[in-house]
């Protein structure tokens, strides 16, 4: 039976990309953009607060990381829930005793099930970052506009309120997003996300509201990614997060400043044989000049009177 003239018609396809969300630019013929101080390089250290339900059904997917035994999987519930109980706080010391500021991304179930943590963090001086309510809750086109708005709204009503804090950044359970995500955190007063990992300078994003900007959040750096899905070892993970720097660090020379993100999880960098790697990789990046340490919400402060 011949196939319908209209089968093979795809009614996005056309020249150029196949959503309108942000205009192609070459990283390269950009203006250049100087950090504050004439830095080269904004350091962005984002650990993450993530709490996975021991009854996780997993769908339509399983976040990163997601619990994959019988119910009640003891054994992967507590080791993720070990960032949140211990391993964070050793993140917290590397971090006091260099002077960094944090951006820290929570799902906002733990400002109910940890209040201490947050009071924690956010007297330790770190930027709170949204990060869906919780990591069975995943953003997909399978919800409607009213569920997804609903999970946005609540994770931040009860992130802001324990934190005191505007949070206007957000990262989704395992970066997944609708084709409306972006609309709905411009709604819910959310000025940068963290989903796509398509650049290493912030760039603005269109929205149905007032625009937001996509923040360089690395993600074959990620520490989850490398240890836990490459299967690579601690090593490994240190000497990859070094050359990315490497490599950001020497194109400043020729094309202005950089962000060189670090994408940390609790229950991940937080166990006592890793945390000596994230000293490791900070005291590197940190022996060189020019580099400013800062919070997603500096450094997009900072793009922005200047873009």
């Amino acid at each position: 039976m011949p196939l319908a003239d209209d089968y093979l018609k795809y009614p996005a396809r056309r020249h150029g990309m196949d959503h309108d969300r942000y205009q192609w630019s070459h990283l390269f013929d950009r203006k250049k953009v100087v950090w504050p101080n004439g830095a080269r390089i904004a350091l962005w250290v984002m650990p993450a607060l993530q709490w996975f339900p021991i009854d996780m059904t997993g769908k339509p997917f399983r976040a990163p990381g997601g619990l994959t035994m019988p119910f009640p999987d003891y054994r992967h519930y507590t080791n993720r829930d070990y960032g949140n109980r211990v391993g964070i706080y050793r993140i917290l010391k590397v971090l006091r005793d260099r002077g960094l500021p944090a951006s820290i991304a929570v799902n906002g179930i733990i400002a109910e099930r940890y209040p201490l943590l947050l009071k924690d963090l956010v007297e330790a001086g770190h930027e709170i970052v949204g990060h869906g309510l919780d990591m069975e809750h995943v953003h997909h086109s399978g919800l409607s506009d009213a569920a997804e708005e609903d999970l946005v709204s609540r994770t931040l009503a009860l992130l802001r309120d324990a934190s005191g804090q505007a949070v206007t950044g957000w990262l989704s359970p395992g970066r997944a997003q609708s084709h409306a995500t972006p609309d709905i955190l411009s709604r819910n007063g959310v000025t940068y996300a963290c989903d796509w990992a398509n650049d290493d300078l912030p760039y603005e994003m269109k929205t149905s509201g007032n625009p937001i900007f996509a923040m360089p959040h690395a993600f074959e750096t990620d520490d989850r990614t490398v240890m836990m899905d490459f299967h690579h070892s601690e090593d490994s993970w240190a000497q990859q997060v070094k050359d990315r720097f490497d490599v950001l660090y020497r194109e400043t020379d020729r094309y202005g400043g950089r962000v060189m993100s670090i994408p940390l999880h609790a229950w991940v960098s937080g166990v006592p044989y890793r945390v000596g790697y994230l000293r490791e990789v900070l005291d590197y990046i940190l022996g060189h000049e020019g580099v400013w340490t800062a919070t997603g919400a500096d450094i997009l402060m900072a793009f922005r009177a200047q873009a």
